[in-house]
């Protein structure tokens, strides 16, 4: 369930803002959107794990308080970050 160092590595090379940024909002909207996509198949399987999808809302949650602060701060970053996600179709 957890990102492999590979899958990480690859996000934050996409949506980090100078090098060995690891901590903008950008990438870690990016990482929670990965770790989200994981969990896809699990829940699929797991319909009634319950625990794990706690965890999950947390996640989901976590990352709408980032997108909020990015729009906030800086609208056109949270655009052009939701559209490199895919989020709000």
């Amino acid at each position: 369930m957890a990102l492999t160092v590979e899958q990480k590595r690859t996000v934050l090379e996409k949506f980090q803002r100078a090098q060995g940024d690891t901590g903008s909002p950008e990438v870690q909207v990016a990482l929670l959107s990965e770790r989200i996509k994981t969990l896809a198949p699990h829940f699929e399987a797991n319909k009634k794990d319950h625990h794990s999808r706690r965890g999950l809302l947390k996640m989901v949650n976590q990352r709408r308080k980032l997108l909020d602060y990015l729009k906030s701060e800086d609208a056109d970053r949270y655009k052009m970050l939701i559209a490199e996600l895919g989020l709000r179709r």
